[in-house]
């Protein structure tokens, strides 16, 4: 079973649909006709689906709010955190601070940077 967190209310029928279509759901990887075997999937929601991109951005929404007075930018799956400050020592430090929480929220929502 897949585990979601939003920081929406799903009820009723859409979250036992949403529910299902993200849960027990497998994948095999086939290499030179040779297929490995079946694997669970316990993350991510199938790749290329018409729902992905929107699940994607109901999930990482909540990302401006994970760092107080910061200006976070979102286009598709690019985001951008703006830091300013009025000297180095302070902006490198900033960057630090702001950092550190990002990578809160990512640790939190189980999603890799690159």
């Amino acid at each position: 079973m897949v585990s979601v967190s939003f920081n929406y209310e799903i009820r009723g029928h859409v979250h036992s649909w949403s529910h299902d279509y993200l849960s027990d759901r497998k994948q095999y990887v086939c290499l030179s006709g040779v297929n490995s075997d079946l694997n669970v999937v316990t993350c991510g929601v199938p790749q290329g689906s018409v729902l992905g991109p929107l699940l994607f951005l109901l999930y990482v929404n909540d990302i401006g709010q994970s760092i107080p007075r910061s200006t976070i930018k979102l286009f598709a799956d690019d985001t951008n955190l703006f830091v300013h400050s009025k000297s180095a020592r302070d902006l490198q430090a900033e960057a630090k601070y702001k950092i550190i929480l990002l990578s809160d929220w990512f640790i939190a929502k189980k999603v890799s940077l690159n």
